[in-house]
């Protein structure tokens, strides 16, 4: 781990990742990833992000689950970035 990743995501901070695109990689980072792994969805980009699941609401209950399970001692923090 660097010294500059730690500064950016240090491991007793929950982290969740929203991509977009594939999730793949992100767990690396992150504890929880709010992604799309998949493609050829074609419609206006708001319509799309609902429709395939990146949305607020989607992103509020995993960070509501993240800090949960943390709160609960079911989740540690990460040990490190890689």
């Amino acid at each position: 781990m660097t010294p500059y990743r730690e500064r950016v995501l240090p491991g007793h901070v929950p982290v969740v990742a929203v991509e977009a695109g594939v999730s793949l990689g992100w767990s690396a980072f992150a504890d929880r990833v709010v992604a799309i792994d998949r493609f050829g969805a074609s419609a206006p980009g708001p319509e799309v992000m609902e429709r395939l699941g990146i949305t607020p609401e989607r992103v509020a209950t995993a960070v509501r689950d993240l800090l949960a399970d943390r709160r609960s001692g079911s989740l540690p923090a990460r040990a490190s970035v890689r």
